[in-house]
């Protein structure tokens, strides 16, 4: 079955994963309609899929696509041209894993730094409230006021924001974003010469949020000019023109300063969280470097590091070996069975049109 033309992307243009959508879908050459969201947008999407969040993609015959981490290998699979997936195994798992930790491990602070900062506040509020809530029948300014106290309530207050872990939370951006700046400062992508998974993965908080946003955006612009040039060029990629550029073999060395971050932060945050959603927790606390941050349970985040384990496991026995080798500490925690699955609520793509009128939310 083809692509549609053009693909329609429900969506923001200051959302963090449409962004990632977006990036991918300009860099492959897939035609695609944005349509801003506004509430009852958002509302009608959630209730065809069955989950509240963006992008959402109409599909053939009334189907929908949800979730970029399962959207982008989809189309990849519909469209071979120019792609993004290597034939080797092992990187295909590393541009995997890193695209989980750029996913889940700076979303807290992109949100952190557009709404606790005032001045970001203040602009995306006003961005929020002329765009989504442009069919919310009261004046603008009210418009604003609410939507960056709902803003502030859930991705600050409920996730884990405190005046004690503040500092802790804006840290894990700028640490992500040296150790970032150190593997584009030898080569133009994540993983070498061409661009991959991990590229996009790491796209839509660089992009939408701290490339964007003005805090973080002097931060990047005066610490990591590399990073800042790669934001660009990624954004206006056209990925065949790299049909003859090979694919490279993973340098372990070149990405040590985020694969130290992914092993000694991101690996036990996922565990964390996936034990405190099989025990049935509403929360769970993670120490971060000696800060003790309160989250959410997240069963879509448990699901993810399930799904990587699974990933891990399914490599060549070489392969698992050789990561075990370099990275004993990964090894130990991607072995560990799956004996308690904890299922995707979108299963495959494409989804069939529910429109039940329920849905539930990205924490699934």
């Amino acid at each position: 079955m083809s692509i549609p033309k053009p693909l329609r992307v429900h969506g923001l243009d200051l959302s963090y994963f449409t962004g990632k959508l977006e990036g991918y879908l300009r860099g492959k050459g897939i035609a695609y309609e944005l349509i801003e969201m506004d509430t009852g947008d958002f509302k009608r999407c959630g209730k065809a899929t069955g989950v509240a969040q963006m992008p959402q993609v109409e599909w053939h015959a009334g189907q929908w696509l949800s979730d970029t981490t399962l959207i982008i290998p989809f189309l990849e699979d519909k469209d071979k041209r120019s792609t993004i997936t290597p034939s080797d195994p092992m990187t295909v798992f590393m541009a995997q894993l890193l695209e989980d930790f750029a996913d889940e491990w700076l979303w807290r602070p992109a949100l952190v730094y557009r709404w606790a900062n005032a001045k970001d506040a203040r602009l995306m509020g006003q961005r929020l409230a002329e765009g989504m809530m442009r069919d919310v029948p009261l004046p603008t300014f009210l418009r604003r006021m609410l939507i960056t106290a709902r803003q502030r309530l859930h991705f600050l207050f409920l996730d884990g924001f405190t005046r004690g872990t503040r500092k802790r939370i804006e840290a894990h951006y700028t640490e992500c974003l040296s150790a970032l700046e150190k593997v584009l400062a030898q080569q133009a992508y994540v993983l070498g010469e061409r661009p991959t998974l991990a590229d996009y993965g790491f796209f839509g908080s660089m992009f939408r949020h701290f490339f964007s946003d003005p805090t973080p955006a002097g931060i990047m612009r005066r610490d990591a000019p590399n990073v800042m040039e790669w934001v660009a060029r990624l954004w206006n990629v056209k990925l065949d023109r790299f049909e003859k550029v090979p694919f490279t073999a993973v340098s372990h060395q070149t990405l040590a300063p985020l694969l130290r971050i992914l092993i000694a932060e991101f690996i036990p945050y996922m565990q964390a969280n996936e034990e405190g959603v099989l025990n049935g927790q509403w929360r769970f606390v993670f120490n971060s470097q000696g800060t003790r941050i309160k989250i959410p349970t997240h069963r879509y985040r448990a699901w993810r590091y399930q799904r990587l384990r699974l990933r891990f496991q399914a490599l060549p026995a070489q392969q698992r070996a050789m990561l075990a080798l370099e990275y004993p500490e990964l090894n130990d925690a991607l072995k560990a069975p799956v004996n308690a699955p904890v299922d995707n609520a979108l299963g495959q793509l494409p989804i069939a049109a529910q429109r039940k009128g329920r849905f539930v939310g990205r924490t699934w």
